[in-house]
């Protein structure tokens, strides 16, 4: 199973201004390059918080949602769970999915990451500056990348493509 974090951040590394804030400011390439990978896919796995600022499920595609709240009932395509990442992706490989977007926030992708789940990242760089924000992960990480493919959406967003080097002779 091939995790794939798809995320935008500003220029100065935050991918949100809070918790509540929407994804509005990325732009439409970057809309589409989301819905390419996440479609491709066919499931992406975000948090609570990620889900609520979206504000529904997203069509075309299975749409697992982290919560530790119990009130949440799934319903088809959108799955609501308190399950561990290990056990989120276990499952999805035994449904036949082959591959997974990872879409956030700071505690889901820092979750996947402790777990050494992430394979690949798309990040798309937009030159926005919030100055104080959220973070693509909130606990300290020694994780080595390899720079795989870059592309500029509409001359000004950069989107840098990277691959988890997951041990060292890699």
């Amino acid at each position: 199973m091939k995790v794939i974090m798809v995320m935008a951040m500003t220029l100065d590394g935050k991918i949100a201004r809070d918790a509540n804030h929407p994804a509005d400011w990325t732009g439409k390439l970057d809309k589409k390059l989301f819905v390419e990978i996440t479609q491709r896919a066919g499931v992406m796995i975000m948090g609570s918080r990620t889900f609520d600022t979206i504000g529904r499920a997203l069509p075309g595609r299975k749409n697992i949602v982290m919560t530790r709240n119990k009130a949440r009932k799934s319903c088809g395509d959108l799955i609501f769970t308190d399950k561990a990442p290990t056990l989120i992706i276990e499952e999805l490989a035994g449904q036949g999915f082959d591959e997974v977007a990872l879409i956030g926030g700071t505690v889901i992708n820092s979750l996947f990451a402790e777990a050494d789940l992430i394979d690949e990242l798309y990040v798309t760089v937009v030159p926005v500056l919030f100055g104080r924000g959220l973070s693509l992960f909130d606990l300290v990480l020694s994780t080595r990348l390899e720079l795989v493919d870059t592309e500029i959406l509409a001359g000004h967003s950069l989107v840098l493509r990277y691959r988890v080097i997951k041990n060292m002779s890699d």
